[in-house]
């Protein structure tokens, strides 16, 4: 039987299988092509985690917020570009997501006449600015919709969309 690891900065990565009751030696059981020692290096950051490590544990870790926590902290492309996506609520997502797509509604007609001639005006940058942090908001809320989902779908609660 494994060890109970007393580390207090633990990785992501050991938190998660810790929280699932999981050695290591029984998530190398789970995970094809995973031993104890592989996982301990890349919870430990003696190894760097690749993509594919990180789609193996979030699938058979039942955790897909994995996938947008590797985004966002650990891949270059994803740190510059990758939306930090949230565990919430269907209500909650439906709710940001109606009052962003109500504010732009709102803003559409501006939007139509600063882009009319091609170019960002000087008096017109404030405005842009806004709207653009509007469907910001709008793209947060759909990657936390899918994260939702796929969590859903993690858990055995929906199936998978065309399946």
């Amino acid at each position: 039987m494994g060890r109970k690891s007393t580390k207090e900065n633990k990785s992501i990565w050991q938190t998660t299988r810790e929280n699932l009751g999981l050695t290591r030696e029984k998530a190398g059981e789970l995970i094809p092509g995973f031993s104890p020692e592989r996982i301990e290096k890349i919870e430990n950051g003696r190894t760097q985690i690749q993509p594919e490590d990180v789609m193996l544990l979030a699938e058979y870790y039942k955790s897909p917020s994995l996938r947008n926590y590797y985004c966002v902290n650990e891949c270059p492309i994803g740190q510059a570009h990758a939306l930090r996506t949230e565990s919430k609520e269907l209500g909650q997502i439906a709710v940001e997501t109606l009052n962003a797509i109500n504010k732009l509604s709102r803003s559409k007609d501006r939007l139509l006449e600063i882009v009319e001639d091609g170019e960002v005006q000087s008096d017109e940058i404030a405005d842009f600015v806004e709207i653009k942090t509007t469907l910001d908001k709008i793209a947060l809320s759909v990657s936390n919709l899918q994260l939702w989902v796929d969590e859903q779908i993690a858990a055995g609660k929906l199936t998978h969309p065309g399946r």
